[in-house]
């Protein structure tokens, strides 16, 4: 079988006789792949003229749905998946990380995509900026679609997680993705990516594959362009120092070696739930994916005292480990990835004996199920414990991309948090301790070391996804020795493949181009009032101004009465003299929101559904009995939701006083249907 590439809308094989990629189990040939011959320059220049252009014609929801309906689609194909993701080494655990993980991913940016963005081709970032004392001079930052292609350099060990983790979020940002996967398991992302086209979900163009080498596609790279690698820190710095990467100062956001720990805190004593936790967490990480995880375990913090009761318990949950054929049942880990790969595990290892002790697993005796240790790319579960720590370096700078764990015996809670930082920024942490004061203490003391810290305890347990585990709505990456880069993290990993600008000009200018209208545009009389005008008729700028309400001490008790809020500053002028913000009584101030509803509602049966809530709500000044207060509403942005039937619409509300002062400010959220309504009910 020879792996294909999908460039340029077709599936092509490349020229020569490509690199031979192997069952892990039994060494059969799987397929081999070769790009030679591709024309990268035209891939790129597909990626950006036919895939980008054609997202970029969508908004963010259409977006969403091309993913909620590709996920759907991927699930379909589950056990296609499951069944070649066997020859990778992978349990069936392994794999539904995997496989099933993946899809997930999909699912969560569809989610994102469709709540936390509006239906819009761009995103209006943070309130709008004053730029002048008179107003009349204003900014607003926008994020918008890059014009580039997004190439994604993917490691081998999640070949579909991996590759649709990164897919995911750039779709729904516009930019088309040209995907490189790591040549071992390439045939699995190979079937996805096939499953993906044939579904025809995605325009042509968005979604290209490149089984082989990258041949010179970096030298066709430009500035509109983004580059998202995973693998090891050498490829990483050779391939961000390429030339057109620096000269076009294209983005690199890079994922890379990683020697993550986790710490048992010295409250978890033997006996406790927080230390069985541990060991039980640890194991799961050194067997599952046989290791080959840029998140796993490496070093195993405990303190000194309990040493041995860590490694005697480590002992016994490993004796229970059976190694084999993934397929086998029974068989809880499977082969690494290929037989270089465990020629690099092993001469990983032999660097870290130089300085710890193997005190669990035997190179040179350990049992099979249903396998041949001589075809398949066995290692054991080995477990190596470092007494000093300290002095140490290996244990600190080398990573055993495998099964393989080596415990650190720690004295205080300052030497464990020196140990962890020690090797120079890592991916992810975990702590287990069921003392927060000690929790926290160590959680700020690795946090600028690490991407991601995970705090385990019994309350939190059974729901906890465990040390290992990216989650879509969190950033996936970590500083220095990680590769400096983030993936995921909900809109935050939307946002790393648009490009932000600030746009200066009029309130009027900033409102046309961000189609969000600004405090100091214009504000329009639609002749009617605005809770009456369909989403589709309204207009921003649209605005209703209300009559005046004297507030009454009347007003205030009763409001006090109906609420139970009888706060001092309401209720007591005596008291409410002594409170250096008020001088006297003051209204409830959600008395004055309630009171704005009042004056600005029209009650009739209408366009607005229902409002679902308030945002950037601020009491400006006190109104005191006697003050009269009036609102202004205006309509400030609308987002669509076509498959609803109604669009929500934020109204921005200002209530003043008589004398034209702020008193507070927010936006009424509300949802309005897309239609116009009849007035009144039987034709009235």
């Amino acid at each position: 079988m020879i792996s294909q590439s999908y460039i340029s809308g077709q599936w092509r094989s490349g020229g020569g006789g490509g690199v031979a990629m192997r069952d892990a189990t039994s060494g059969e040939l799987v397929a081999t792949a070769s790009s030679d011959g591709i024309d990268f320059r035209g891939a790129l220049e597909y990626a950006r003229e036919a895939g980008g252009a054609a997202l970029r014609e969508l908004t963010f929801h259409q977006r969403a749905a091309l993913l909620r309906a590709l996920a759907k689609r991927l699930v379909e194909c589950k056990e296609e998946f499951y069944q070649l993701s066997f020859r990778t080494g992978a349990t069936q655990g392994d794999a539904a990380i995997d496989i099933d993980g993946g899809i997930g991913t999909v699912f969560s940016f569809a989610g994102f995509g469709a709540r936390g963005l509006p239906h819009s081709r761009f995103l209006v970032d943070g309130a709008v900026e004053g730029l002048s004392k008179g107003g009349s001079f204003v900014g607003q930052h926008l994020y918008v679609s890059r014009e580039g292609a997004a190439v994604h350099i993917n490691a081998f060990n999640f070949p579909i997680w991996g590759m649709l983790e990164k897919l995911a979020p750039a779709i729904l940002a516009g930019m088309p993705v040209i995907v490189k996967p790591a040549t071992a398991t390439a045939y699995l992302t190979e079937l996805a990516v096939r499953r993906i086209i044939d579904s025809k979900i995605l325009p042509e163009g968005a979604l290209q594959l490149v089984c082989g080498s990258i041949g010179d596609l970096f030298e066709h790279l430009n500035c509109q362009d983004i580059v998202s690698f995973t693998g090891s820190a050498s490829t990483a710095a050779r391939l961000r120092t390429h030339p057109a990467i620096i000269r076009q100062a294209v983005p690199f956001i890079a994922e890379t070696d990683s020697l993550n720990c986790s710490i048992l805190g010295s409250d978890a004593v033997p006996g406790t739930p927080e230390f069985d936790l541990f060991v039980a967490e640890v194991i799961r990480e050194m067997t599952v994916k046989a290791g080959q995880k840029c998140t796993a375990i490496r070093k195993a913090l405990v303190p000194t005292r309990v040493a041995g009761e860590v490694l005697a318990a480590m002992h016994a949950a490993l004796s229970k480990i059976v190694v084999g054929d993934p397929r086998a049942a029974g068989v809880s880990m499977g082969p690494l990835v290929s037989q270089e790969q465990r020629t690099d595990v092993l001469k990983s290892v032999a660097r870290l004996r130089s300085e710890a002790r193997l005190v669990a697993g035997d190179l040179e005796h350990f049992d099979l199920k249903d396998a041949d240790r001589d075809r398949g790319a066995f290692v054991p579960p080995l477990l190596l414990l470092c007494n000093d720590a300290k002095s140490a370096s290996a244990v600190h700078e080398v990573e055993a991309f495998g099964p393989v764990a080596t415990v650190l015996a720690y004295n205080d809670t300052v030497e464990a948090i020196a140990l962890a930082r020690r090797s120079g920024g890592s991916l992810a942490a975990s702590v287990f301790s069921a003392d927060d004061s000690l929790a926290t203490r160590i959680v700020l003391g690795l946090a600028p070391y690490h991407g991601r810290i995970l705090v385990v305890n019994r309350s939190c347990a059974k729901e906890s996804t465990g040390h290992g585990s990216p989650l879509a709505p969190l950033i996936h990456g970590g500083p220095g020795r990680a590769g400096g880069g983030e993936e995921m993290g909900g809109i935050r990993g939307v946002l790393h493949y648009m490009q932000r600008t600030a746009v200066q000009g009029s309130p009027d200018t900033i409102t046309a181009v961000s189609g969000r209208w600004a405090r100091g545009a214009r504000q329009l009389d639609p002749g009617r009032h605005p809770f009456r005008i369909p989403f589709n008729e309204l207009k921003l700028g649209d605005t209703c101004k209300s009559a005046d309400r004297e507030v009454t001490i009347a007003d205030i008790e009763a409001f006090a009465a109906l609420t139970g809020d009888n706060f001092y500053a309401h209720m007591s002028e005596a008291e409410a003299a002594r409170n250096p913000l008020f001088g006297g009584r003051v209204a409830h101030g959600y008395f004055l929101i309630s009171a704005a509803a009042g004056l600005f509602v029209d009650p009739d049966y209408g366009p607005v559904l229902g409002n679902y809530g308030l945002d950037e709500l601020r009491f400006v000044k006190p109104v005191k009995p006697g003050d009269r207060i009036k609102v202004r509403l205006t309509c400030a942005a609308k987002s669509l939701r076509a498959d609803k039937g109604w669009g929500e619409v934020a109204w921005d509300t200002e209530i003043s006083n008589q004398n034209e002062e702020t008193v507070a400010s927010y936006q009424v959220l509300t949802m309005v249907s897309i239609h116009a309504v009849p007035d009144s009910v039987g034709g009235k």
